[in-house]
């Protein structure tokens, strides 16, 4: 950094994804002093973006690339890139000499959980375990006015997971409240509460559920200070390895009767989510059972076939649907009615 006279035109750029470990020397003013922050693009970025990658490709007059800028919030440039050239796979695969809507929402669903895997042999027992799980989430997610809406259910394996339930964010989202957060736990939680209602028995397939469930309970209570007891403050010092970002221990700078008083609220707040999830499902056991017969039947349902099964259900909270993109003097932009997609963060699928 040294050895420049004060009127040699240098300008030094440098990038990193880990600014947390940098020396500060390389920060003093001078040196690298000015900062830019790269944060994942918005809904309107995702769209210069994908306009970037879908130049040249031949593409179907029905594509709305606003529309699949708004499906896929949480995605950066790679994922973009990525989810343009699945979509150009999956034309070819299918003897299409365009790049079409359908393509589209199937990369989508490929970038966030994998290829489905229809080769996977699963008994009929399974199957239906698998019917109520994803119907548990579905019906939970659609009843609580804080979770995101329902695009889509499937009980196809996808990737690592046997079956998913996908929810889509209205709007990109920077805050999250703590009412949100425990409606997503309740949501989450619908899975597991779901086998033990219909089946008086619980299976291991909940347990990637339960992983987000513990650590976001942990979380709300020792690092946003969204428990009344604990109070607003933050507890332990979490140490990474510097150079690959994971995190290996967590310094304690509490005792023993806090750390219990930790375990207890954090307890206390996923049995409060299970106990929403069970009296929600209790209640709307009808539909629990409607919904997932019609997944064995057809094992997907989307949005709009979703929503047919709560047509004057009391009690269910209004479907919150944003008004399509509109072009050409008014009219509906082609494919604007489409439900997209992108658990976020990118939601990991249940």
């Amino acid at each position: 950094m040294d050895g420049f006279d004060t009127d040699t035109n240098v300008i030094l750029i440098a990038a990193t994804n880990r600014p947390d470990i940098l020396d500060p020397a390389l920060l003093r003013p001078g040196r690298f002093d000015r900062q830019v922050i790269m944060d994942r693009p918005d809904k309107r970025g995702r769209e210069a973006i994908l306009k970037v990658h879908v130049h040249g490709k031949p593409l179907e007059p029905s594509v709305d690339l606003t529309t699949i800028a708004k499906g896929t919030p949480g995605f950066v440039g790679a994922d973009i890139e990525n989810l343009v050239n699945e979509a150009a796979i999956l034309a070819a695969r299918r003897n299409k000499s365009s790049i079409g809507m359908p393509e589209f929402q199937e990369a989508v669903e490929r970038v966030i959980a994998g290829p489905e895997r229809c080769s996977r042999l699963i008994s009929e027992k399974e199957k239906v375990i698998i019917a109520y799980h994803e119907a548990g989430h579905a019906l939970v997610r659609r009843m609580l006015p804080k979770c995101d809406p329902v695009h889509k259910i499937s009980i196809i394996s996808r990737g690592m997971a046997l079956g998913y339930t996908m929810a889509l964010p209205e709007n990109d989202r920077v805050l999250i409240s703590k009412a949100k957060f425990n409606d997503d736990l309740s949501a989450m939680l619908a899975g597991r509460v779901a086998e033990q209602t219909i089946f008086d028995d619980i299976t291991n397939g909940a347990v990637d559920d339960l992983d987000k469930v513990t650590k976001l309970a942990r979380a709300m209570v020792t690092q946003y200070g969204m428990s009344e007891k604990m109070g607003p403050m933050v507890f332990g010092q979490r140490h990474e390895m510097i150079f690959l970002g994971r995190e290996i221990g967590e310094q304690r700078n509490y005792g023993e009767q806090v750390a219990r008083e930790i375990d207890e609220e954090v307890d206390q707040i996923v049995t409060a989510a299970y106990a929403k999830a069970e009296e929600i499902l209790t209640r709307y056991s009808d539909l629990h059972h409607a919904i997932a017969r019609k997944l064995i039947e057809v094992e997907t349902l989307d949005a709009d076939e979703f929503e047919k099964f709560f047509a004057g259900v009391p009690g269910a909270p209004q479907r919150r649907v944003e008004p399509a993109p509109r072009r050409n003097g008014g009219i509906p932009a082609p494919g604007s009615n489409r439900p997209t997609r992108s658990p976020s963060p990118r939601p990991a699928p249940a």
